[in-house]
């Protein structure tokens, strides 16, 4: 007698009539395809009749019309500045981050903050195909909770910085930070706990090193940015004398696995490193073009043989989290960047976002393609809209090619992750979107009125930046001209003196840039002092902002008390940073040559300066300054600046009273 046919086996869901892209290793299509999941995992993917002949679901779901394929990655990311999205665009990668984000930051990022801004971000995940992302931020335990909640997949990696962040006031504390945050996390069905050394100008060797060996320890893994922009990498140079891979080798990184994010300004040699290492690289094109930091060299990463993922960096940056657009531009980027039409073809794009992506954040084991024991996260995307029709049967890749170049996050109707439904029909299951958009349209105002309030002051927006300290100066001084044929008399008269007793000397190249503002009486005097030694040669160079107030003076006998508030602060960024975070309404800039004599005359310390102004030619000048505490002590000191500049051979008629800037416009 025949035997039975053995009874179909049972499934959650059966997926069925769509066109399964499966992105295995073999690129395997089936249409009509299917896939049979069961808990968390795929159980097969296959021939629609092979499939319904084996399995019964409990939901069959019908896919006509749709593209059944794995949920796409997201290699890199900031989802908590969905929040701060809009907030400054159009700027430098230096300006928009430590003039605007870290600041905003630190006010305002909380625990509360972050969950909120992941929650939202969830939601513009799942609507554009998402299914992992790759995240750096800080309270990461929230970003995971987030993530968690909203039923998605994430590599949530906690940032590690060298100087105060929201979230922990030392390195040290965010070390710690972190590794708790890995222990609590370690094995989620849906959270990978990382560790992210922000950058190496934003770290040190000490953290870095640190970074490797905690993430090696829990074998999760490290995310961080390396080489974004050309200006990295010339300071490496010039700090390190190599470039930014070697150096973080160097550093131990790569005994972690790494996740590197943009990666734009590396050659061949260190495409090498990182892939002999296994390191990832996360390719951010819309935030590299956004930021004007260059287009990395995708084509020949993939030569090389490195996993390239594709990510969309923050929405601040970017300024959305859309990863159709990110695998479009990934593929026109490269062609126009090499001249070859023919490099990163759409099914290579597609890879990126998918297989590859997962193998580029270690996550390939589990997701990024659909096969049999994989994590069952897979999304339906339409390709019967206006936008994508027709459709052209000939060539097998075809379909590839529709959806990179044609299909849009919008076209993305259901989505499930670890084998649950997070969307059906474009309806999201587990985020709710409205409550969402208001709390961040109530928090948008908040940011809104705290830069309003700053942006009215140069000192507030100093402070925000840099550690200023107050300083209020009173000071007698006095300027008088000198001849060219008069200074060598000067100086010998002042080595010579009987009651001039010279306390130290200094000479100095000093290149002061003042920014002015229109509706301010405040200036801000950016200076760069060259230290000048005996041989002539710049020993050592300083740098230094002043904002200075407006002076109060009284003038007594041709020299003037200068009273002032001045705020002084550490200058770490470059002019060109300064001048398009002030934006000054005008500029003035005064190079000089300063010979500077501290003196003790008649019992009073006073400061004699030998200044020859190059820039604009105003000639030499002999200024004499001293503190000073009081009218009375003020009157005392003038007095002895005026005879002090009669025993120096020069005539105190002469006197000038005002400020080099003064003379100068």
């Amino acid at each position: 007698m025949p035997q039975d046919a053995p009874s179909p086996t049972p499934v959650d869901v059966l997926i069925v009539n769509g066109i399964v892209l499966t992105m295995d290793p073999d690129l395997q299509q089936y249409e009509p395809g299917a896939v049979a999941v069961r808990g968390d995992r795929i159980v097969a993917v296959g021939p629609q009749a092979d499939l319904q002949a084996r399995y019964q679901a409990a939901e069959v779901v019908d896919a006509t019309g749709k593209v059944v394929m794995p949920g796409l990655i997201n290699a890199h990311t900031h989802v908590p500045m969905t929040l701060l999205r809009g907030l400054a665009d159009d700027l430098r990668l230096d300006v928009w981050l430590l003039g605007y984000m870290m600041p905003v930051e630190r006010e305002f990022v909380s625990p509360e903050f972050v969950y909120l801004g992941t929650a939202l971000a969830a939601a513009e995940l799942i609507r554009s195909g998402v299914t992992t992302f790759v995240d750096m931020y800080y309270f990461e335990d929230e970003v995971a909770r987030a993530a968690a909640d909203a039923g998605l997949r994430a590599v949530a990696a906690q940032t590690i910085l060298k100087f105060p962040a929201p979230d922990a006031k030392s390195y040290e504390e965010a070390l710690e930070y972190a590794e708790a945050f890995i222990r609590r996390w370690k094995d989620h069905p849906l959270i990978i706990p990382a560790v992210a050394p922000h950058a190496p100008y934003t770290t040190t060797d000490e953290i870095l090193r640190a970074s490797a060996q905690l993430a090696a320890r829990y074998d999760v893994p490290l995310h961080i940015h390396l080489s974004e922009t050309a200006q990295e990498v010339e300071n490496m140079r010039q700090a390190h004398n190599m470039p930014v891979i070697p150096y973080v080798k160097k550093q131990g990184l790569f005994e972690a696995k790494v996740i590197a994010a943009h990666c734009v300004h590396i050659d061949e040699g260190e495409m090498h490193t990182l892939k002999h290492h296994g390191a990832g690289v996360a390719h951010n094109p819309s935030s590299n073009l956004k930021l004007a930091s260059g287009i990395a060299p995708v084509a020949r990463m993939l030569q090389v043989g490195l996993h390239v993922g594709i990510g969309t960096d923050g929405p601040a940056s970017n300024n959305d989290l859309d990863m159709f657009e990110e695998v479009r531009l990934t593929a026109l980027l490269a062609k126009g960047a090499t001249g070859d039409p023919t490099v990163v073809p759409a099914t290579t794009a597609l890879l990126m976002a998918t297989r590859m992506g997962a193998q580029a954040i270690h996550a390939a084991h589990l997701v990024g393609s659909l096969e049999p024991g994989k994590r069952a996260d897979i999304i339906l995307v339409d390709i019967t809209p206006l936008h994508n029709a027709p459709r052209f049967r000939r060539d097998p890749h075809g379909v590839y090619a529709q959806l990179v170049y044609a299909a849009k996050s919008t076209d993305v109707t259901d989505v499930m992750v670890n084998g649950r439904w997070l969307m059906r029909d474009r309806r999201l299951l587990t985020v709710q979107e409205d409550d969402l958009l208001a709390q961040a349209a109530d928090l948008a105002r908040r940011i809104d009125a705290f830069l309003i309030q700053r942006e009215k002051s140069v000192l507030s927006k100093l402070i925000a930046i840099e550690q200023a300290t107050e300083e209020e100066s009173y000071e007698v001084q006095v300027k008088v001209p000198i001849a060219a044929e008069q200074v060598e008399d000067f100086v010998r008269r002042l080595h010579t003196h009987p009651e001039v007793d010279i306390l130290y000397s200094r000479h100095y190249r000093e290149y002061d840039t003042y920014f002015f503002f229109a509706d301010d009486g405040d200036a801000l005097r950016y200076r760069e002092d060259e230290f000048i030694g005996p041989d002539g040669q710049v020993e050592r160079v300083r740098y230094r902002l002043t904002l200075i107030g407006p002076s109060h003076e009284h003038a007594f006998e041709r020299a003037v008390l200068l009273s002032r508030s001045r705020y002084l602060a550490q200058a770490t960024h470059s002019l060109r940073f300064y001048r398009e975070y002030f934006k000054p309404s005008r500029e003035l800039e005064i190079v000089k040559d300063r010979r500077r004599w501290k003196i003790r005359y008649q019992d009073t310390e006073f400061f004699v300066n030998l200044d020859r102004i190059e820039r604009p030619t105003l000639g030499t000048f002999v200024e004499i300054k001293s503190r000073t505490w009081s009218l009375r002590d003020a009157e005392r000191k003038a007095h002895m600046i005026t005879a002090l500049l009669h025993d120096l051979g020069l005539d105190p008629a002469q006197a000038v009273r005002v400020e080099y800037p003064n003379m100068a416009t």
